[in-house]
């Protein structure tokens, strides 16, 4: 058996205004506050002496680089993102930003929010744009219906509802 992993597909670039801020308050937040905070300790560790043994040292180092390693991710990912600020021409498909209320094979209704990958953690009903479900439901109308692959089943929903709304209101 091989380490090979093929690589994985670039995530969406859209995103909602409120998560391209809270993406660019972390950012602000960890180069401005965490990290001089972090580089500071380091420094006071190092005048203790001996850097091989000192655990403040090898942890704050480590710290560093975990801090660095999200700082490069932020700006790299912040520097490509389209904010989707608009609702569509057409509200009456589901594009990213919907609203969407679906009703499955046995009549159980659930909704859900298209939104950005980098953002899709801070709502239960959250889901990304990449995510299979959000992919079979873009451009479809109320009273559709789609079919979604599973790993082991396939799902039929029906679409009910489509709402384009204020960023921190729920269906």
């Amino acid at each position: 058996m091989s380490r090979y992993r093929p690589p994985r597909e670039p995530a969406s670039k859209y995103i909602t205004p409120v998560g391209y801020r809270r993406l660019a308050e972390e950012l602000d937040h960890l180069w401005r506050e965490v990290r001089p905070r972090v580089t500071q300790a380091v420094a006071e560790a190092a005048a203790q002496g001996d850097r091989s043994e000192n655990a403040e040292y090898i942890y704050g180092k480590k710290q560093l680089r975990e801090i660095d390693s999200r700082v490069r991710f932020l700006r790299k990912r912040l520097e490509g993102m389209v904010v989707v600020s608009d609702p569509p021409s057409d509200p009456s498909r589901i594009y990213f930003g919907a609203w969407v209320a679906l009703e499955d094979e046995e009549g159980n209704s659930c909704h859900y929010r298209i939104v950005g990958p980098d953002e899709f953690d801070r709502h239960p009903d959250y889901i990304s744009i990449d995510a299979p479900l959000a992919r079979a439901l873009m451009k479809k109308q109320v009273d559709d219906e789609i079919e979604v692959l599973l790993p082991k089943r396939s799902t039929r929903y029906y679409v009910t509802g489509i709402r384009y709304q204020g960023e921190d209101e729920e269906y």
